[in-house]
């Protein structure tokens, strides 16, 4: 479909493109099988420019559009779906500061993201606290001009990788969620150190650490907000981000569906491609229509999002919902038409189904997602 992108647009969606196509896709099974960081690739980002995408043009960034955002983690994910959490993990950890940080905030760290200089992460989930994010447990003490941060925060995306990390912690535990804060903390800070590296099924580009903050001691001017605005920051941070969780969706979605339309107009069974075959052919006609109808839903969403509009989290939620299930279906299928071969690492459908299915678990598992929903719908009757 067309969706009338500008051309500003297509010009970013073709350096994506060509960075996944050239950059990318040469070294994702290194990637995927070592489970490294891709610092080559980061540097691929910076040199294109790309992390400039995530910034408003007043902080030194190109754009700072969601649509935009989008464009790119289609691109990249149609690749790998790890490898351009680099820079996705990045626009994550961003979203906190630029949604409610101070104007001195936003001048000091946005332009570091926007050249790439320096890597953000997204410090929210904890061992109790995943979907329930107001269970967190890790607490900031006010003493003089800093806070003493102490807990742990754990799947932290780019963590151990990143410099500037936005953590979710409790600055007052008897209000429970109305208590918590978020305050920027930056890598090398004495009494923050990483756990881990996690062992992933898949997204494996991309590094998953547990942070730990032992008496860490954080400038007072590094609140974010005011105190007890925390949940509502980390709130409206994964309402304008989940469409980045759905655009990863459907690029995993849209490099399956693109291999097993190859494979089977090549695959010779009974005399004849199975292509020619109507069970197959049945598959691939209903895999492109979920791809489109997800994207469509994406792209509506994000506009919506950069128009303006003040509540945006039930279609946030529902493209989250639809395209992480479409992906996952679809890489399924995609692996049953390679048959044998999609099983086998040699082939990428396997990577891609694998890569998948965490898009249905984070930023708020699928489940939650639909009780989100649904909440939101009732309230119209």
């Amino acid at each position: 479909m067309d969706y009338l992108f500008t051309e500003d647009q297509l010009e970013i969606r073709e350096v994506a493109r060509k960075v996944a196509e050239e950059k990318i896709k040469p070294v994702r099974a290194k990637y995927d099988e070592g489970h490294e960081f891709p610092w080559e690739i980061v540097e691929v980002f910076k040199q294109t420019d790309l992390f400039a995408v995530l910034v408003p043009e007043e902080y030194d960034g190109i754009s700072g559009k969601v649509e935009d955002v989008a464009i790119i983690t289609e691109e990249f994910s149609r690749v790998c779906g790890g490898i351009g959490l680099a820079l996705g993990g990045s626009g994550l950890g961003m979203y906190p500061i630029l949604i409610s940080g101070s104007e001195e905030q936003k001048q000091k760290w946005l332009p570091l993201i926007a050249n790439g200089e320096k890597l953000a992460a997204f410090a929210l989930t904890e061992a109790n606290a995943g979907s329930d994010a107001g269970g967190m447990e890790t607490t900031a003490v006010r003493d003089g001009d800093h806070y003493i941060l102490n807990g742990t925060k754990q799947w932290i995306t780019n963590g151990g990788e990143a410099d500037i990390y936005t953590v979710f912690v409790l600055t007052n535990k008897s209000k429970g969620a109305r208590g918590a804060s978020c305050i920027i903390v930056e890598k090398g800070t004495e009494g923050f150190s990483f756990g881990k590296q996690e062992d992933k099924m898949g997204i494996r580009g991309s590094m998953t650490r547990e942070l730990i903050f032992d008496d860490c001691r954080v400038p007072v001017e590094n609140l974010v907000g005011r105190e007890g605005t925390g949940f509502m920051i980390a709130m409206k941070t994964l309402d304008k981000s989940r469409p980045m969780v759905a655009a990863q969706a459907v690029g995993i979605a849209q490099g399956a569906y693109e291999e097993a339309a190859k494979y089977a107009k090549q695959r010779i069974q009974f005399g004849k491609p199975i292509s020619a075959f109507q069970g197959v052919q049945f598959m691939l006609a209903d895999m492109a229509t979920q791809i489109e109808a997800a994207r469509a839903l994406v792209i509506a969403t994000a506009r919506m999002i950069d128009s303006g509009a003040k509540k945006y989290t039930k279609e946030s939620a529902m493209c989250k919902v639809f395209a992480s299930d479409m992906a996952m279906k679809v890489t399924t299928d995609a692996v049953q038409i390679l048959g044998g071969y999609g099983y086998m690492k040699e082939y990428p459908v396997e990577k891609m189904m694998r890569d998948a299915k965490i898009t249905q678990i984070y930023e708020g598992t699928n489940q939650v997602q639909r009780s989100v929903i649904a909440s939101n719908l009732l309230k119209e009757f």
